[in-house]
């Protein structure tokens, strides 16, 4: 497949909640947009992260979440009402999984251009978008992660866009095998040393294999 039917275009603004008796600042909470929105290298227009130390920067500029997780995720939280930008999504993607997605593979939406750069590794604040401390561990156990991808173009965006792929990365490392990787601690000497060599993958993961590679 060489495209992606974008479902939905989601942003939203840093804004105060109360969690587990504390006021935190969060921007996980997205809305889906109707109009045309202006990408930059660092943020949709109308978007931002609220602790830029862990959140955001020119590698996690865009996040994208496939919708076919939602499935998944209804069936384990019968409770929640889902809609589309719940996880923190910018772009609810339907055609690509973490699968099918390399690490450096390029891609055109509307009038930008993308790089994948890494998985999704949650912090409390998905805990607390869903209203369940145990969220973090769920996310993670699933391996349902989306990716994030860093801005080569900017330019706009609107709800129908599609997402093409441009193209891909010729040490087709995928986004699901980072996340086994690191969920699993899965000592595959090869796949850490193509890891490593993926340039796109932010520096502090490949650090991070670096050393397992040397402890091995």
């Amino acid at each position: 497949m060489t495209s992606a039917r974008l479902i939905s275009l989601n942003v939203g603004l840093p804004r105060e909640v109360e969690w587990q008796g504390r006021t935190v600042i969060t921007g996980i909470f997205k809305a889906p947009a109707t109009r045309s929105i202006q990408l930059d290298a660092l943020n949709f227009n109308g978007d931002a992260q609220a602790d830029l130390t862990v959140h955001g920067g020119i590698d996690k500029a865009v996040y994208a979440y496939p919708v076919e997780h939602y499935q998944y995720w209804q069936n384990e939280l019968r409770e929640v009402d889902f809609t589309y930008g719940i996880f923190g999504e910018n772009l609810t993607i339907s055609g690509f999984l973490e699968s099918d997605v390399n690490i450096g593979d390029r891609f055109s939406l509307g009038s930008t251009e993308l790089i994948v750069t890494q998985p999704r590794m949650p912090c409390y604040k998905l805990g607390l978008r869903f209203n369940r401390p145990d969220m973090v561990k769920r996310f993670l156990d699933s391996q349902l992660t989306g990716f994030y991808l860093r801005v080569l173009k900017e330019g706009e965006v609107k709800a129908d866009d599609k997402l093409r792929l441009i193209d891909r990365d010729k040490h087709q490392v995928t986004v699901a095998d980072i996340t086994r990787l690191y969920v699993n601690k899965n000592q595959d000497l090869g796949l850490l040393q193509r890891a490593i060599e993926v340039e796109a993958l932010p520096t502090s993961w490949r650090d991070y294999f670096q050393k397992r590679l040397k402890s091995d």
